[in-house]
């Protein structure tokens, strides 16, 4: 699809951050979009906005967890605007804190809705794409589906039960060739997801920098809607985060646990909140969530890992030298 003037699209978590900068990506390109997320006012308002571009748009409040309010956004969609072309996987919750420290709903509520939802979008999703013959499935992963996540172990599991969940996709649709499945791994975003995450460390939680704007993943997933490919990333963390889950995911995972311990030793204190994960926040509807003015160079991660996928590979070269 080089050209997406009058492409049906389904996008949800659509009131906020990633998904709505994609909805104004997608409508801006002459797309009809239909958006999906808990909060039906910030969707309407995106809808009007949308709308703007002389293309349809509709707000169909959705819960990701429940298959029938999906599958119910399919239909929706589909009998708005005719078949559907592009549906993309966005919506998002994170809980962080100490594994034991975190109430088992909440881990369960992260896979959930981060697995769980991705999977109910695609099993919606799919019968449309195979009663026209294409379609491009869009899932908005995270750096997190390829380095171990101390502090978020239900988000990281969720991550990389994604990465399987598309490449078992993938492989099923080999009879398929115009049925795609694309996957974006950003790095930190300037989005309002850190507000609005739980928190179980009682301390102040912000992105670790640096962080990118939000609409370079949005812009990165119209583009996979116009020539589809299994994979990319946005941002150079998220390229060292792959190199060094691949080549040295123990010592990724060491370096990552002991940089958020010396994050929480001088972070300010905060109230533990289950944020968004049962209920959705009242506030924090735009595309950016104020890092940027917070954000200052900070290379040690990257470094670090970097670090960690050049010491793995010293063992293997002197091994080869012998």
């Amino acid at each position: 699809m080089r050209s997406l003037c009058d492409a049906n699209v389904v996008i949800t978590g659509a009131s906020s951050g990633i998904g709505r900068a994609t909805a104004h990506a997608f409508a801006r390109q002459g797309a009809h979009v239909a958006l999906a997320a808990r909060r039906e006012a910030p969707l309407r308002e995106l809808a009007d906005a949308c709308g703007a571009w002389s293309v349809r748009a509709i707000a169909v409040p959705t819960d990701v967890t429940r298959p029938d309010e999906v599958e119910r956004l399919a239909r929706t969609a589909a009998g708005a605007f005719g078949p559907i072309d592009i549906w993309v996987n966005n919506a998002g919750v994170g809980a962080v804190g100490l594994f034991t420290d975190t109430p088992i709903a909440a881990h369960r509520r992260v896979v959930e809705t981060n697995l769980l939802g991705y999977i109910h979008g695609a099993h919606a999703a799919l019968p449309h794409f195979f009663a026209q013959g294409h379609g491009v499935l869009i899932n908005t992963i995270s750096l997190g589906a390829w380095v171990p996540a101390p502090y978020a172990a239900a988000y990281a599991a969720g991550k990389w039960g994604l990465r399987g969940l598309s490449e078992s996709l993938e492989a099923e649709l080999v009879d398929w060739p115009d049925i795609h499945v694309c996957d974006v791994f950003p790095s930190f975003m300037n989005t309002p997801g850190i507000r609005h995450g739980a928190n179980y460390t009682g301390r102040v939680l912000k992105p670790a920098p640096p962080v990118y704007d939000p609409q370079a993943v949005a812009d990165t997933i119209v583009r996979l809607a116009q020539r589809p490919r299994r994979a990319a990333t946005v941002g150079v963390p998220a390229r060292l985060a792959h190199l060094g889950g691949t080549v040295a995911p123990r010592l990724a995972g060491w370096v990552a646990m002991r940089v958020m311990q010396f994050y929480f030793r001088r972070a300010e204190e905060a109230p533990v909140t289950d944020g968004n994960l049962f209920e959705p926040m009242p506030h924090g509807t735009g595309i950016h969530g104020g890092w940027r003015s917070q954000n200052r160079p900070l290379l040690f991660a990257g470094l670090a890992l970097a670090g960690a996928a050049a010491g793995a590979l010293v063992p293997a070269v002197r091994r080869l030298r012998r």
